[in-house]
């Protein structure tokens, strides 16, 4: 007769393999599907970099449901490194769109909703690109479920790109005031001087807002939170352009400094 620890041991290696072969099945029964794509996106028409993305559909799609026995954070790690292949990939992109945005974030927040590296582009391309600001909240306040001001460090920067969303995408200022004021509220509780700023920067978007839900100096300034944090310079084209479309300036300094001026009529 096996002991309860053998019996319990034994029920763990027949679920972990029921599992893998189940995701095999799986795979297995998109095989066919995939190939027949493969074989169609042996060049760069627009229906051939249509089946591309019809294609990494079909893996994220298997992916989402695919057991990490508890390297759930490999996978996102993993999850992300294609995000950024994708994204990238600016030539396929202007033919196909960003609607995949989404896809891979949905799996990067369900296995590691505390990689906050993650929370960065994930607003950039779902709200900015993909012009799907509600999908993009939705995963940072999950994410924000499983965080606190300290665990893990610099959370507040959640709150923030949340509050930028919120105000530039969604048109909801008085959504935007509270997490700008959450932000604060986490910020201010880390001594270190960019958190200290951090702090009290977002305590003034949040006051903008406060006296004027329209305010233009709170756009401006959440779309230099963007601008500071983004490094490609298509990203950074279209936020300098949305900037001076508010009446804003974008200098940059013989020293290479870039300088933010708020707009002269609030």
């Amino acid at each position: 007769m096996l002991s309860p620890s053998r019996h319990r041991l034994n029920q763990v290696v027949t679920t972990s393999i029921i599992a893998v072969v189940c995701v095999v099945v799986v795979g297995m029964l998109q095989v066919p599907q995939l190939n027949d794509l493969k074989s169609r996106t042996q060049n760069t028409t627009p229906e051939a970099l249509q089946q591309e993305v019809n294609l990494e559909k079909l893996r994220l799609n298997l992916l989402e449901r695919t057991p990490a026995f508890g390297f759930d954070n490999l996978l996102a790690d993993w999850v992300f490194l294609n995000f950024l292949q994708y994204f990238g990939d600016d030539n396929a992109r202007l033919q196909t769109g960003y609607a995949l945005s989404p896809e891979y974030f949905k799996i990067i927040i369900a296995r590691d909703s505390r990689f906050l590296g993650a929370y960065i582009p994930l607003s950039t391309s779902i709200s900015l690109y993909a012009a799907k600001p509600e999908l993009s909240v939705a995963l940072m306040e999950k994410g924000l479920k499983s965080m606190s001001p300290k665990s893990p460090p610099k959370s507040y920067y959640v709150w923030r790109l949340k509050g930028i969303d919120e105000l530039l995408f969604l048109g909801n200022p008085q959504a935007a005031r509270q997490s700008f004021e959450k932000a604060a509220e986490w910020a201010s509780l880390y001594p270190d001087p960019e958190s200290q700023k951090i702090a009290a920067f977002s305590r003034q978007t949040a006051q903008f807002l406060a006296r004027n839900p329209l305010s233009k100096s709170a756009q401006v300034g959440a779309w230099a939170m963007i601008f500071s944090n983004v490094t490609d310079e298509r990203t950074r084209q279209i936020v300098i352009s949305r900037i001076e479309a508010l009446g804003g300036q974008v200098i940059v300094t013989p020293q290479g400094e870039v300088k933010i001026r708020p707009p002269q009529d609030d």
